[in-house]
């Protein structure tokens, strides 16, 4: 139970006492440190007073306490907030033209839903007309590859070592020059028959020759670019394009 000193003690005498903790002078350490003091005077009060409107008295200086000061335009800021106050600052779209902004915030719902569907459709058939172009392309190539190599890709795929043959090739058509040459040892036929059509599908040069070590006798192919062929690079690769045409997309 709080002490009957307490219980008399004024809402003057409170602010007397706390005003030996004053924080108006000095440097700015030693008024944090007095206002830290102030404020635990005061919490250490209102524990001890039972007293209603002393205890809220004391909750108001510690929340005044802890509220920076605010300076002049600030406090006009708070009570005089614009429109009712000062001019608000012009927003971005002020300073735009009028007429520009103007049939951007009149336009007819009905017109702005279509220039949306427009716009739509437009970025849809440019992706369309670019797969379509992807599959030309892919196709071009594909007839490039002689008739007999053709029905060996149907018969036997073998997706694991054509992948592996256009990988080579494909950096070696991006990198190499037009005289460099690529070497690639094959002595299986059917496979050397699947390396032939992949060279045919990048428009590529490929011969076979014969070459001796020792005792041994390798199979060597050869791979150049055409002198006068087109040396770009399809985006469907002949993987993708017998996966697609196996699964009914051609």
């Amino acid at each position: 139970m709080a002490t009957p000193d307490v219980f008399l003690q004024g809402e003057h005498d409170i602010f007397s006492s706390a005003s030996r903790f004053d924080h108006t002078k000095g440097d700015a350490k030693s008024r944090g440190f007095a206002l830290e003091k102030k404020i635990e005077y005061l919490e250490s009060l209102n524990d001890r007073v039972s007293n209603r409107r002393a205890r809220r008295w004391i909750n108001d200086r510690i929340l005044l306490e802890l509220v920076p000061r605010l300076t002049g335009d600030e406090i006009r800021g708070l009570f005089a907030p614009p429109p009712w106050g000062d001019e608000a600052q012009p927003s971005p779209f002020c300073f735009t033209n009028v007429g520009e902004w103007d049939k951007f915030r009149n336009i007819d719902m009905d017109k702005e839903a279509g220039a949306i569907e427009a716009l739509k459709g437009s970025s849809s058939s440019k992706k369309k007309s670019r797969v379509d172009a992807d599959k030309i392309a892919a196709l071009t190539a594909w007839h490039r590859v002689d008739c007999k190599t053709r029905d060996a890709f149907r018969r036997s795929f073998l997706p694991e070592l054509v992948n592996g043959y256009e990988e080579s090739i494909r950096a070696f058509v991006s990198e190499a020059g037009n005289e460099e040459v690529l070497v690639i040892y094959v002595q299986d036929p059917f496979h050397r028959l699947l390396l032939h059509g992949v060279c045919e599908f990048y428009n590529l040069v490929s011969t076979t020759e014969t070459e001796t070590k020792g005792t041994k006798v390798l199979k060597m192919t050869k791979i150049k670019k055409k002198k006068a062929g087109n040396n770009e690079l399809p985006i469907i690769s002949l993987c993708q394009f017998m996966k697609m045409a196996k699964g009914g997309f051609w």
